[in-house]
């Protein structure tokens, strides 16, 4: 995390219109707010650049991360150069940021009010000392930055109010003096002393509903805190880097649909993993294997009691013919994600396509069902499992993974070349069937062990054979090949090898070799398999499931400098996106990214786990 504050200057947004086009903020000058039905993303500058309402996969009415300004986005700051402090108030995500101009200090605090069924997000400005002058500058366009709306000024229960209507939706700004109407935008300039309090509310509705009434900004906010801290207050971890477990766990729970317990893999879509290349995906949605880790991470720390919530999100996600499994779903459990391109949207620093919708869909990945069964069998070791219901479903997905099993597939990386015979997947598709027969063996569930037993001992036989290099001494990506892949470093953790076995010692040796870029590794080697052009940053996941093999090879000290070295990477709120540049710092993909948050609780858990085991 970056411990001293940042100076940022505001000159006249009309003159800077052309340089932010060119070169927005940094990726990880970005904090999230959320109700856990949507989230906005703030910049460093106070402009909220990324909003889709009301859902996570809703159109974005704010895109300016995707474009430029033009494309709708949110500013509060102040008119003079500032120096900048950021934080979440303790036990939520309610951001509070600080300005100290030469005349004053001014506080901004950022939340979208969980628990009132409103879509909104509040701005709470307070002088703290002296006098500060702020801009608002309110530039709404719907459909991902497409719709300029109807904007009139209305008096709503004596109280005048903005109104932007686009189509079904509508936006209603209150806020203390209103903004005027330019060229485009909608700004005001207001000074606010020590001990002032304004709030500016900007709700979401239908377009054809009543308005509602105002909101009681303090206690919303006080109420947001409130359930945010009653929830965190059950988490039972004791170990090392607990402030940062603190933060994940909250970043997943934001990213946890409160309604469905749908869980996204992060709020954004397009954020480049590749500078002005290709890699730019939607990832709005909920894919069980994302899902199914996030809970084990919850899990690992005690949240047991918030996950049956997930359980019941995937029970009706999957309901009906086994057969038509998919790898990700709506966050309602919808199953229509088509993806297609906004040629309107530059991208992120011109990365372009910008997509919504994900084809990877429709690809075949075996892992998906071994890590739903992972899950499901821990969730069954403390009693949180449905027995019949869940079972039924997991005895129908592997009776048709017994059709499937011999097939290639694209593996966890959603590679879009030819499928392959993955060893991770075959390690997780032998965890499946494995998790399985002990459901039935040692559970007490009914079903034909016996028939799932010979699949089992294949699945085990291809990965101690043709998926094992004799010649470098480690596993390999797939049987076609000696390349290695970052996966790999999860066998100890499906259960199909020791961490202390000389082939997964070698696995570890052989990924520092090939894939570590200046500490942190890489996904795998970009050289055409995946079928994509250019290339991509070293993915964060990857480097806490080296940090949990260091753990669990007993390379406590490694697993302790690798540990310090990802967490030092947290922007200056805590959070991290999917990927991450070692040399510059520069967080690249999706933000935040759950993926990047489970993976750090469950490595401190894991170093935990080895430090208590050596004493």
């Amino acid at each position: 995390m970056q411990d001293e504050a940042l100076r940022v200057q505001r000159p006249d947004p009309a003159a800077e219109l052309d340089r932010e086009r060119r070169t927005p903020q940094p990726i990880e000058d970005y904090a999230m707010i959320g109700d856990r039905t949507t989230a906005a993303l703030v910049g460093l500058d106070g402009s909220i650049d990324w909003l889709c309402l009301p859902r996570f996969d809703s159109p974005a009415c704010f895109a300016a991360i995707l474009g430029g300004p033009e494309h709708g986005r949110w500013r509060l700051a102040p008119v003079d150069e500032a120096i900048v402090t950021r934080r979440y108030v303790p036990g939520s995500l309610v951001l509070e940021t600080t300005y100290r101009t030469a005349t004053g200090v001014a506080r901004v605090t950022d939340a979208m009010p969980t628990g009132d069924g409103v879509a909104d997000v509040l701005r709470v400005v307070e002088g703290v000392e002296g006098e500060v002058e702020l801009e608002q500058e309110l530039i709404v366009r719907f459909h991902y930055g497409r719709a300029a709306p109807w904007v009139r000024r209305l008096e709503v229960d004596g109280e005048e109010v903005l109104s932007m209507i686009a189509g079904p939706d509508r936006l209603v700004l209150r806020s203390d003096p209103l903004p005027e109407s330019g060229h485009h935008a909608h700004r005001a300039r207001f000074a606010v002393h020590a001990g002032e309090r304004r709030a500016l509310d900007l709700r979401w509705q239908r377009s054809w509903r009543p308005f509602g009434a105002a909101v009681d900004e303090r206690q919303a906010l006080e109420a947001t805190i409130a359930q945010s801290r009653e929830w965190l207050s059950a988490l039972a971890y004791v170990g090392p880097y607990r402030e940062a477990v603190e933060t994940s766990v909250l970043v997943l729970r934001g990213l946890t649909d409160e309604a469905t317990g749908g869980i996204i893999a992060a709020p954004t879509t397009s954020l480049p993993e590749d500078p002005g290349g290709e890699r730019n995906w939607d990832y709005r949605f909920t894919w069980l294997r994302d899902a199914s880790l996030t809970v084990d991470a919850l899990i690992a720390v005690g949240l047991d009691e918030k996950v049956d919530h997930w359980r019941d999100w995937l029970l009706r996600a999957i309901a009906g013919d086994p057969e038509d499994m998919q790898i990700m779903y709506r966050v309602d459990g919808g199953r229509d994600l088509p993806e297609r391109e906004l040629e309107h949207l530059p991208g992120y620093a011109g990365s372009s396509p910008v997509r919504i919708g994900n084809g990877a869909v429709g690809q075949r990945q075996h892992d998906v069902l071994g890590q739903v069964m992972l899950t499901l069998a821990r969730l069954r070791e403390i009693g949180h499992d449905d027995e019949h219901d869940s079972w039924h479903m997991q005895r129908a997905l592997l009776t048709e993974l017994e059709r499937h099993w011999r097939e290639p597939d694209q593996g966890l990386w959603e590679m879009r070349g030819e499928p392959q015979r993955f060893t991770h997947s075959l390690a997780m598709m032998w965890a499946a069937f494995d998790r399985g027969i002990r459901a039935i063996e040692e559970d007490g569930c009914d079903g034909d062990a016996e028939r799932w037993k010979p699949i089992r001992a294949a699945l085990h036989d291809e990965v101690m054979g043709a998926c094992f290099s004799e010649a470098t001494g480690s596993f390999r990506q797939h049987a076609g090949t000696d390349e290695v892949d970052a996966s790999l470093l999860q066998l100890p953790t499906i259960g199909i090898v020791a961490a202390t076995d000389p082939r997964f010692l070698g696995t570890i040796r052989r990924i520092e070799e090939q894939l570590v870029h200046h500490g942190i590794p890489l996904r795998y080697r970009t050289t055409g398999l995946d079928g994509l052009a250019g290339d991509e940053h070293p993915f964060v996941l990857c480097g806490f499931w080296l940090v949990i093999a260091y753990a669990q090879a007993g390379r406590l000290a490694d697993a302790h400098r690798l540990m310090e070295q990802l967490l030092a990477h947290r922007n200056d709120v805590g959070l991290l996106a999917e990927e991450v540049d070692p040399v510059t710092g520069h967080h690249w993909g999706n933000h935040p990214q759950a993926f990047s948050h489970l993976g750090l609780v469950l490595a401190a858990t894991a170093i935990a786990e080895a430090e208590a085991g050596r004493g």
